[in-house]
């Protein structure tokens, strides 16, 4: 039987193109080679003869970004009289929401669009969650949607649990510039976390990143001028002023260190507060190493409750305890030890925020683990053993390895 040749076309070398199409597509290769042969290509040549050898064409979104979005459908559309197969993977919501940062851009540059048209037009669609699959076969009528979720090599280096002890218990978060809202639910409950507990506490902010540019228009002249954005206009500043109840609870030494936005090294360990700069996509996650417990707000909206439950799966596999918003993705996993009534569950892998309790429970459940220190040893065990072998890349890329047979013929 002759291989099946595919071609995978990630969006970038960062977290997307990493967990959706890089790192599962080179374990199939690596550990399936006499049934695949697998070539990883982000800069694919405007060339129809590129396509000529492959039976499946994988791509997240488009099929490159040379082309335009009416011309990538076209190329979609002229593989599939061609014969090949065109996997269409999504990870996020087609649809921001007014309330993302990225929702101008979208609806201005036909994104949104071009990705409905996308779902309609690509020969199988591959999405991270089951709510998501529901959300396609329900509002597009579609029912070639399979779903894979995001999965932990937990062989690669960064994932391999190096845990750095502290005497404080330290709440952490992990992530990017577009979770403004989601980090202002945790606003009261870090506040009062400071005020009750002092320095047997420490937040952890992970990511801090200080890159980008601000374009100015002149009034008068309508001239653009682009310049490199100021510490104080970034959103990390906002975020690093609500874990540090706007730097109240710092002391002067210390604010005036943070203040130079410098990435130098301080004796921070005893700090309340710790900023702890963007990393590689190959090593973020070590970060978690820094944590006691892992924070996980997310707004109710149509745009998170379609995301990932990565932030719970990556918590899972270096044993942390995880305290989220109880909304998917969550809520497809985690069943929290403390229900909205406050009743204990034994069988609880997680803590959950009651949506319409955001303010009050975020401030509880920290509070909760702050007094009762076994009980993030026995969360995070138990979210480990809720995930260990069921968002393992070696089960996942078994299921897509199935699938990818299976719709080949071969």
């Amino acid at each position: 039987m002759s291989k099946i040749r595919i071609l995978a076309i990630p969006p970038d070398s960062h977290g997307v193109g990493k967990f959706r199409i890089i790192n599962p597509y080179i374990y199939i290769q690596e550990n399936y080679p006499d049934d695949f042969h697998i070539d990883i290509k982000s800069d694919v040549e405007n060339k129809n003869e590129v396509f000529d050898d492959y039976d499946i064409i994988v791509m997240h979104s488009f099929v490159h970004g040379k082309l335009s979005p009416d011309d990538n459908l076209k190329r979609i559309k002229w593989l599939k009289d061609k014969g090949k197969i065109v996997i269409a993977d999504f990870d996020d919501y087609w649809d921001p929401g007014m309330r993302h940062p990225l929702y101008i851009q979208a609806k201005l540059g036909g994104v949104i669009k071009s990705k409905i048209q996308l779902l309609n037009t690509a020969t199988y669609i591959t999405v991270t969650t089951s709510v998501y699959r529901d959300t396609l076969r329900k509002k597009f009528g579609l029912k070639n949607v399979f779903v894979f979720p995001n999965a932990i090599d937990e062989t690669e280096s960064q994932f391999i649990p190096k845990p750095i002890l502290s005497d404080k218990i330290r709440y952490g978060w992990l992530g990017g510039s577009s979770h403004l809202a989601d980090i202002e639910l945790l606003r009261n409950g870090i506040s009062s976390m400071h005020d009750t507990f002092g320095d047997k506490i420490q937040f952890v902010l992970c990511g801090f990143d200080l890159r980008g540019t601000i374009t100015e228009i002149d009034q008068v002249t309508k001239k653009k001028n682009v310049r490199p954005i100021k510490p104080e206009e970034t959103v990390w500043y906002k975020y690093e002023k609500i874990f540090t109840k706007d730097y109240s609870v710092l002391d002067n030494e210390y604010l005036n260190f943070l203040h130079t936005f410098k990435e130098s090294e301080y004796n921070d360990k005893d700090k309340p507060y710790v900023r702890r700069w963007t990393k590689e996509i190959n090593k973020y996650a070590t970060n978690y190493n820094y944590l006691d417990v892992s924070l996980a707000p997310l707004v109710l909206c149509d745009f998170n409750e379609h995301k990932s439950q990565l932030k719970a799966i990556e918590a899972g596999f270096f044993k942390k305890a995880l305290i989220a918003s109880a909304i998917h993705p969550y809520t497809i996993d985690l069943v929290s030890a403390i229900d909205f009534g406050g009743k204990y569950n034994p069988k609880g892998n997680a803590l959950l925020v009651d949506p319409n309790k955001n303010h009050k429970q975020w401030f509880q459940h920290m509070k909760r683990l702050a007094e009762n220190p076994n009980m993030i040893e026995d969360l995070g065990n138990k979210l480990f053993e809720t995930v260990k072998d069921k968002y393992s890349l070696k089960q996942v890329c078994k299921e897509r390895v199935d699938f990818l047979k299976k719709i080949s013929n071969k």
